[in-house]
Parts: structure tokens; C-alpha cells; sequence
């Protein structure tokens, strides 16, 4: 059994910080684990749709194979005016500026991923007036291990989301992998020869 990739609780906090009302639509920026995670999340929460952008291919194949209703590169792609909720799972200033703009009148705009902290962000401080949109942060994980595990003991699978196994004898091919952007989590077992 391979362990769950990311870390799930960070996941269900991001969840927990979000107005989840049934029937919205999510726009999640990132095909990587933890972006993968939040979108079944949001799913079993009652979400009427769910779409990633992210540009690695790869990542965008495997995610409409993970349940997720339209998976492109550039979220104009999509036909939508807007998305009630806007989850950032990437940390990338490009991201959370297209992101931004992406959220209708009276939406959420979630950030999730983890953004270099000396770079900043440039949005429209008279459109979050004007439209009523909430900016909320999420930082990793806050007393949210056990309903992570509650998750996965009910049924949430994500060993899928793990691409790659590797022993200690692949430590360079599992690194070269990461840094080349390729797979989705690739998971170092110790034990594994």
C-alpha cells in the first residue's frame, strides 16, 4: 500500500476555509497532487462542476481520468463568465492573477498553493470591492489530520495520484523526474529494492 501522496489534511483545511454551498462550479488552478486532492474534495462536497488548468499535459491527461469535468491549459478555454469558487493550488503569480479574474460577483478566491513570499500579485482591489468577492488564505494544516483520515477510511482513494515509486537506488531518476516536471507524486520507499 502506498502512502497518500501530499499531505490530505492541508487538503480538508482548504476545504474546511471555503463557503461550500452545493450546486457551484470550482475552477482549480493546478494538476498536481494537492490540486487533485482539493478537486475530489470539492466534489464529494457537492460541487456542480469541476475544472483545472494547468500546463503540463501529462498532469491535465490523468486529471479527466480523475473525475474532473474539463482539464485545459488556459482557463479562457472553458466558456464560463466565471466560477463561484477559484482554488490556487500552484503558488504561481501568473496563476493567481488569471485566478482572480476568473471569480463571479459574490465569489471565493482560495489561495492554496504556496507562493514565493517575496513576490507579489497584482489584482483589481475595486473589483473585490465592487463584486463582493472573499480572498481567503489557507496555510497547510490546522488541527485537520483526523478528518483527513476519517476521508480516507470512508473510501477517498488517492493512491492514484501517485505516479511513481522509486527505492533508494532510484533516488536520482525520482529527482530528475521531479525536477523535469513529469508524473504526478513521485514517492521515495526506502524499503523498496
Amino acid at each position: 500500500m502506498v502512502t497518500a501522496p501530499g499531505n490530505p489534511g492541508s487538503a480538508v483545511h482548504g476545504l474546511s476555509r471555503l463557503p461550500r454551498r452545493p450546486g457551484e462550479h470550482y475552477l482549480i488552478y493546478g494538476a498536481g497532487t494537492m490540486g487533485l486532492m482539493m478537486a475530489a474534495l470539492v466534489r464529494t462536497a457537492g460541487a456542480a462542476s469541476v475544472c483545472v488548468v494547468d500546463l503540463n499535459e501529462d498532469r491535465l491527461a490523468f486529471a479527466e481520468t480523475f473525475g474532473v469535468d474539463a482539464a485545459v491549459t488556459d482557463a479562457g478555454r472553458l466558456g464560463r463568465p466565471g466560477f463561484e469558487v477559484v482554488v490556487d493550488a500552484t503558488g504561481v503569480i501568473a496563476a493567481i492573477e488569471d485566478g482572480l479574474g476568473r471569480v463571479r460577483r459574490g465569489g471565493t478566491f482560495l489561495q492554496f498553493g504556496v507562493a514565493d513570499p517575496a513576490r507579489s500579485a497584482a489584482f483589481s482591489p475595486y473589483r473585490v470591492y465592487h463584486h463582493e468577492i472573499d480572498i481567503i488564505g489557507s496555510m497547510a494544516v490546522h488541527h485537520s489530520f483526523q478528518p483527513a483520515i476519517d476521508l480516507l477510511a470512508a473510501g477517498l482513494d488517492l493512491d492514484a495520484l501517485v505516479s511513481d515509486v522509486y527505492g533508494l537506488d532510484g533516488f536520482d531518476e525520482a529527482v530528475a523526474r521531479f525536477r523535469a516536471g513529469t508524473g504526478r507524486k513521485i514517492h521515495l520507499a526506502p524499503q523498496k529494492g
